[in-house]
């Protein structure tokens, strides 16, 4: 019998089910997307069944082990999309689910005073906005009222699939980060916040840390699934610090997560606040660890929505072969990344390209000219980074499905002047951190990632004439809109 790891990871765009090998090593993934509906109560609100994903969830690892015959599950974890929450009412009856990209509080922000946002930046490590838990329940609250008096906890995504596994509730500590209700330095449920916004702290299930065990899986899956009534239920966390925990780094790395966003993320001993707000504070999966977090914002889906208008039909190989044969940029793109000290966001953005239209463009260049956006927007986050940390080493790390595009990887290394260091696997990097905490809560041993693939920086002199452009680009469109 080969002894596995069962890991659920809820992103944003997909639901993935993998069985690893007890060292990390993936051995078979399974994924669906994740459906939503739009909210209409509200101009810019999403919610998702959470029954209909616990099927999906269900369905997705009924086909992997089946493809996996013979392999003894010793655990199971979960880690999900940050922000994203589900409320339970009576009897643990899961009723709403809300996503990281759900606003449905945007219209409620203006009720805290800029005083006491900036009480809660201290104490939170992030500037209180629409995109955090707090918001999401009071969105809910003012417009479903009746439904609101029925929630009787509520849970991160991640937690609430352990709690469907176990049966026990819990907030793991990176993923309460993300509620406005958690005293990040701390490391507690805040009295104070659950005040200032309202929100009664007996909603709010007992904290845990990641990678410890938070009981066996319940007989109804050990029966269904033939595994062992013996398995053991980790607690995961965020797939953001489950991916940067794949890459093994240090205290004082720089891990770069490109996935559906892109944190651009700092290892801290210390719990760090930027004075100017433009930064965040997150609790790490390492219980003593935080991470000082400034986001490039939808990259990823920014790409992969790009690839489905001009690429329906052929893989990212195809994509990276054409962008290989572009011999000079025929056009230039801001979408919208974000950067992390500009105050608002843009909210428009476009392509630029030279009039009569060349013979020269392609849908390779549009492509190019996105992935240069991408690595821009990671330019100016690292620098917003070592703005308010001094960041002295001569690499970072990267992981996550972004980077397997070897131009971003060459254009992020020439901008940054940095060494660009990836673990083997390092695609299904929140998986792999997933395997990394389920070893750490049984006692085994996970791989240790073995010597690193290295880029090097090189067309810096380039890079700096293309990323002026960018900048004129960028300034622009803020001025248009």
């Amino acid at each position: 019998m080969n002894d596995a790891f069962l890991i659920i990871d809820i992103g944003t765009g997909n639901v993935r089910v993998a069985i690893t090998h007890v060292t990390g090593e993936v051995m078979v993934v399974e994924r669906d997307d994740v459906h939503y509906t739009a909210d209409e109560r509200y101009p810019s609100a999403l919610r998702f069944d959470p029954e209909m994903l616990w099927e999906q969830i269900i369905s997705l690892t009924e086909k992997v082990l089946q493809q996996a015959p013979g392999v003894a599950i010793r655990a199971i974890t979960a880690s999900s999309q940050r922000e994203g929450i589900v409320l339970l009412g009576a009897d643990g009856i899961s009723l709403i689910g809300f996503p990281n990209h759900d606003h449905r509080g945007r219209e409620w922000e203006h009720l805290i005073s800029k005083e006491d946002k900036s009480h809660v930046y201290k104490l939170t490590g992030r500037f209180p906005g629409s995109l955090f838990s707090a918001f999401k329940l009071i969105g809910f609250r003012e417009k479903y009222p009746e439904l609101y008096a029925k929630v009787k906890t509520v849970m991160s995504i991640s937690d609430w699939a352990q709690y469907k596994l176990s049966g026990i509730a819990g907030y793991e500590h990176a993923q309460a980060s993300e509620t406005l209700l958690y005293d990040v330095e701390g490391k507690r449920w805040s009295p104070e916040l659950c005040s200032l916004f309202d929100i009664s702290a007996l909603i709010l299930p007992e904290l845990r840390n990641a990678g410890t065990i938070l009981g066996n899986v319940l007989p109804l899956y050990a029966s269904k699934w033939k595994i062992s009534a013996q398995t053991a239920v980790v607690v995961g966390g965020a797939d953001t610090q489950l991916a940067i925990k794949s890459t093994r780094p240090s205290v004082d790395d720089v891990v770069i997560v490109s996935g559906t966003t892109t944190p651009i993320v700092k290892i801290m001993k210390e719990y760090t606040i930027d004075r100017q707000e433009h930064t965040w504070t997150n609790r790490h999966t390492d219980k003593d660890l935080f991470i000082l977090e400034a986001n490039a914002g939808v990259t990823g889906l920014n790409y992969q929505r790009l690839k489905e208008i001009f690429y329906p039909n052929e893989g990212y190989e195809v994509i990276e072969k054409e962008l290989a044969t572009l011999t000079a940029p025929q056009c230039m793109a801001s979408l919208g990344s974000l950067v992390a000290d500009e105050k608002h966001p843009l909210t428009k953005g476009g392509f630029i390209f030279d009039t009569p239209v060349s013979h020269l463009l392609n849908r390779a260049c549009f492509v190019w000219a996105a992935l240069w956006d991408i690595a821009c927007c990671i330019k100016e986050n690292y620098d917003c980074l070592c703005k308010v940390t001094s960041f002295r080493q001569d690499y970072v790390w990267a992981c996550s499905g972004g980077m397997q595009s070897d131009i971003l990887k060459q254009f992020v290394s020439g901008r940054i002047d940095r060494k660009i260091q990836l673990r083997k696997g390092y695609q299904q990097a929140s998986v792999r951190g997933g395997a990394i905490l389920c070893a750490e809560a049984t006692g085994e041993k996970s791989a240790d990632g073995g010597d690193p693939e290295i880029i090097y920086p090189k067309n810096q002199d380039q890079y700096a004439v293309l990323y002026a452009e960018w900048k004129e680009l960028r300034s622009g469109l803020k001025k248009i809109f």
